[in-house]
């Protein structure tokens, strides 16, 4: 099948690459001409596992291009990706004006039937409004689809293989077969393919996003209420996920999420709730509580050293949301950062992959270190922002000798307080009670 992918971002980039794996032949257009340079030479603009690889194949086979040139890759399809970006307004709802711009000039390119499917995280309502878009632009019969992506930061590439669910809002017969065609080997395995209108599809991207942060969320407010009254969240977190109705997926207590994903779809919800006059109090209170969150490492630095924290260095192991991915956008590791920075403090990070975005959004306010070890040397403590997979068994007895003092205060609960107690360090975690250092203090 023969597929074009407008926007050549995270989300495009993956569906291109991954729809060419598969045996499509794929053209993925882009306005940034160096980003489209870079790709024909197989570099990318971000890290994904395993994405390069796919992208280097699908150009090597001949079934994956880059072009800026959209009329050119609309007029070679028959199908037609919109995954362009959909950052937050002012009022915190998404921004259309990239998605419609997009639809526009898809319309204008047209020159027969088509079937144009909205991959951006969008609100419902927009499949009627790019349809609208392109039919002013054009005569010919097009058959505009929803199709969210539901893909990890970090297991993007898995995400779209073996996908849980495939979620389809298309209205018209011929495109549903079309697209069912087009997901067929990835739902091999039996995994469902759930045709239904555009409008639910649309919400339904929201509501999962919206019912994962909801998790992280009430599990970080249950985590407060241990620290505070002396419980181990790790029990209550397990006698919790134990009731087969709940489970134990993203019931993690931590530093509060991040990334370009929870976020934002939360805030649009808010958005779209409070436009249609209905209680928008549950996601509302779900992102107070994660701004509030992020908040966590930095409050128990200013509890422990004081406000002033001038002449202090502090470590920071872990600068992207999460771990698998480059991506700092709205990463907690920015408000401690940034607190501390503003307390008069130095700060020396590690991150295995995250070092040049942070050079790119915090310039040389911070200093970075290549190895994790190399920026504990001389510092006052360490800050663990991303569960990154080389901090999960440190050599406890070089952390000590490296650090100025033996404190650790973790904001992903990496290591039983019992072993840290056993090597001799403070230790500081999320809804659990502290090490080495005075209750109540």
């Amino acid at each position: 099948m023969r597929i074009a992918v407008v926007g050549s971002g995270y989300v495009g980039l993956t569906t291109g690459a991954c729809l060419a794996e598969s045996g499509n032949d794929v053209i993925c257009v882009d306005k940034l001409e160096e980003r489209i340079e870079r790709l024909k030479g197989g570099e990318l603009p971000f890290f994904e596992p395993g994405l390069d690889v796919l992208v280097a194949d699908g150009l090597a086979a001949g079934r994956l291009a880059f072009t800026t040139d959209l009329e050119h890759a609309v007029r070679n399809s028959l199908v037609i990706f919109i995954a362009v970006g959909t950052p937050a307004d002012e009022d915190g709802s998404a921004d259309l004006q990239y998605v419609l711009a997009a639809a526009r000039e898809v319309g204008r390119a047209i020159d027969g039937e088509r079937i144009v499917i909205t991959k951006s995280t969008v609100p419902v309502g927009t499949a009627r409004r790019v349809r609208e878009a392109i039919e002013e632009e054009t005569d010919h019969e097009v058959h505009v689809c929803s199709n969210p992506e539901f893909l990890k930061e970090g297991a993007a590439v898995n995400d779209f293989r073996k996908p849980d669910r495939v979620v389809l809002g298309v209205e018209d017969e011929g495109a549903a077969r079309v697209l069912r065609e087009l997901y067929a080997p990835f739902v091999r395995t039996g995994n469902q393919v759930l045709v239904m209108d555009a409008a639910s599809a649309e919400i339904t991207k929201y509501a999962a996003n919206a019912m994962l942060a909801t998790r992280i969320s009430f599990m970080n407010t249950i985590a407060q209420l241990c620290e505070r009254t002396g419980a181990d969240v790790d029990r209550v977190r397990l006698g919790v996920g134990s009731d087969r109705r709940i489970g134990q997926t993203f019931l993690f207590p931590g530093v509060g999420y991040g990334g370009s994903c929870f976020p934002k779809d939360v805030r649009a919800l808010v958005g779209t709730l409070t436009q249609m006059g209905l209680d928008a109090s549950i996601p509302a209170a779900v992102e107070s509580v994660n701004k509030g969150q992020k908040r966590a490492l930095a409050e128990v630095v200013v509890r422990r050293f004081g406000p002033d924290l001038e002449g202090r260095t502090f470590a920071l192991w872990g600068l992207a949301f999460k771990p698998g991915t480059s991506d700092m956008r709205e990463a907690p590791s920015l408000v401690t950062i940034r607190e501390l920075l503003q307390r008069g403090a130095r700060v020396v990070a590690h991150d295995p992959v995250a070092l040049s975005e942070a050079r790119r959004e915090l310039g040389d306010s911070i200093e970075c270190r290549d190895g994790n070890y190399d920026a504990l040397e001389g510092a006052d403590a360490l800050l663990i922002h991303t569960e990154w997979q080389p901090y999960r068994h440190p050599d406890f007895a070089r952390m000590r000798s490296l650090l100025v003092e033996p404190v650790v205060i973790d904001g992903r609960n990496l290591y039983p307080p019992r072993v840290m107690r056993e090597h001799g360090f403070e230790y500081h975690s999320i809804g659990r009670q502290a090490v080495g250092w005075p209750s109540g203090s």
